[in-house]
């Protein structure tokens, strides 16, 4: 089987931020035919970027506690209703809610809801 190569390669370029990753993706496609790496600020036909799925780092990212903590801010729960409901005390519910403000880069706790649920965190 013979594979044709177009005379006119494929431009592709690389903004990776994890250097080992963009390496390793450069030796890959270094010995691909019809494909030529762009150099910087050059015009590709293709960018790779980091393309990381946010909501399923944002959500590993989350402990299950913070999940369950981020489901009762949903139902508009105070501090002392998350620790009753958790039975944790109010000082740990307070560290919940000010851990998941700032993992989720929030202003506050509503806002705290609906980055997670637009990230697909949580279902409102």
């Amino acid at each position: 089987m013979t594979v044709e190569v177009p005379s006119n390669p494929v431009v592709i370029a690389i903004k990776v931020s994890d250097r080992a990753l963009a390496d390793r993706v450069r030796a890959v496609l270094a010995g691909a035919p019809g494909v030529r790496l762009a150099r910087v600020d050059e015009p590709a036909h293709v960018a790779l970027v980091d393309a990381i799925d946010t909501s399923a780092s944002q959500e590993a990212a989350l402990t299950p506690r913070e999940i369950e903590v981020l489901n009762l801010l949903a139902e508009g729960a105070s501090n002392k209703t998350i620790a009753r409901r958790l039975g944790i005390s109010i000082h740990t519910a307070k560290f919940h809610v000010g851990s998941l403000l700032d993992k989720l880069d929030a202003s506050g706790r509503t806002d705290a809801v609906a980055h997670a649920a637009r990230l697909g965190v949580i279902q409102l």
